[in-house]
This record gives structure tokens, sequence and C-alpha cells, in this order.
């Protein structure tokens, strides 16, 4: 499929998505989120893709939403269409391991997006930031509730109620980014990662994805007994004899995802 605000590629296992609307920053308008939306889900679906690397441009990841087409709107428009509501979801709803590969700016809706990735490495140059208090809103595609717990109450009020960016050696110290790295090995380092996942059992990245995101969704007890049942299952796949089989052959394990 041709995109007009996005460049997809497929290789080796690994589906890449850059964001492309240079003139703009790579600002979220309706368009860009359609399509990333079908490129995702496309690639979800994609027996060939086993991880996915989303990214921008060196200048920005996503400078945040596009506030001109967002201006227009009224409560009545927004409300009733649940703006950000369907392509959250369905973001959210994509099984196969998104990491989200920064440079540059990734400011409210692009540290939304970024923040909905499985998780985010980072260039020096990297700079995060929910401004939205600036425009007379508040973030509005997971801003407050992601950050919050990716960083503590005390940094997410900060960055919301006073507008700051926070860079990429600061991120990195307060649990939003993996890991950080030279602009010019930033992609190198996202394509490493995603072909070491890509290498794994799917069905076992799968069920990490699963547990880990869980654990922001519940309790501590809860969590812990929906962990022991994915290990448990686990153990009626063909991956975790194979697993088990390589480490005490001292060899590299050949998963065939059953």
């Amino acid at each position: 499929m041709a995109y007009e605000t996005l460049i997809v590629e497929i290789e080796d296992h690994v589906g890449v998505i850059r964001l492309n609307r240079p003139e703009k920053l790579n600002a979220l308008n309706s368009q860009l989120l359609e399509e990333l939306v079908q490129a995702l889900t496309g690639m979800d679906a994609n027996d060939k893709v086993r991880a996915i690397v989303l990214t921008g441009s060196e200048k920005a990841f996503a400078a945040g939403a596009d506030i001109a087409e967002m201006s227009r709107k009224s409560f009545v428009d927004v409300f009733a269409s649940d703006l950000f509501g369907p392509v959250h979801d369905a973001i959210m709803r994509i099984r196969k391991p998104i990491i989200a590969a920064v440079s540059g700016y990734a400011l409210g809706g692009g540290c939304e997006l970024a923040m909905m990735c499985d998780f985010i490495i980072a260039s020096e140059s990297a700079k995060f930031g929910q401004p939205e208090i600036n425009l007379g809103v508040v973030a509005g595609i997971g801003g407050t509730q992601r950050l919050s717990r990716l960083v503590g109450r005390a940094k997410s009020m900060d960055m919301h109620l006073t507008g700051r960016f926070m860079d990429a050696a600061e991120a990195e110290r307060a649990g939003l980014v993996s890991r950080v790295v030279p602009p010019r090995r930033l992609m190198e380092e996202a394509l490493s990662a995603a072909q070491k996942i890509a290498e794994k059992s799917q069905l076992t990245v799968m069920a990490i994805k699963e547990a880990v995101h869980r654990a922001e969704e519940t309790s501590l007890r809860e969590g812990l007994l929906f962990e022991r049942r994915l290990f448990h299952a686990l153990f009626a796949t063909e991956d975790q004899k194979e697993g088990m089989a390589a480490f005490l052959e001292s060899r590299e394990p050949q998963f065939r995802d059953r």
C-alpha cells in the first residue's frame, strides 16, 4: 500500500515505519494517524514481521498533534468523534512489540505516541514534553496517565504544568527511555534491538508484552497471578521445549512459534 505521510519498509523480519511530514515536523494530523493505524495493523497481521520500529526524522520524531487541524474544532466535534480515542485503542491492540526510535522533538501527541510504544530508544538530541497547557488544553492521548506511571508524579506534574521539555539524559534517568545513543547510531541501535526480538519465540514475545502491560493496569496480586498463568501456559508450547533443550545442550535455540 502507498502512504502519503509515512515511509514503510520491511527487512529481516523487522518492520520500519517512518513518520514523513517533514514540513510540519511530523505533526500528527488525521491522515497520518489513519495511515499509521493501517501500517501497524498490516504489520501485526504479516507473518514476515516479528518486531516494529517507529521513528521520525533527525529533527523531530513528532512535534505534536496538528494544531492547525484541531483549532477549528468545537467540543461537539471532538466529543462526538471521540478525537484520538479510536487511534489510541487501535495502536494498543498491536500484539507485536513496537520500539520508538526518537530523535529531536517528541512533544505533546508525539511524546504520547512514543509512550504508546513498548519502549523508547532516544538519540542524545531527543527532547520530550507535554506542553498542552500552553494551548489551553490538557494532554489527550494518555500523556497525564502514562508519563506519571513512567517518571513519577513530581516530574509529570512539573512537565504538564510548566510545559518544560525533558532532554534525553534526564529522560533516561527518570525511566522514560530505555537507552540513549548518539544520533548517528539511533537507527542502528533500534534495528539491532528489534532484530534480537525477532529471533525469539513470538509466542513468548507476545506473552511478555501482555504481562508487562498488565502490570500498569492491575494490582500486584492480580498481576503476579496473570504472570504465573502465562508462565504455566507456555509449557504447552514446542518453543519452551526447544528453548530449554538448547540451553542444556549449549546451543542457540531454533524457535518455530509453536
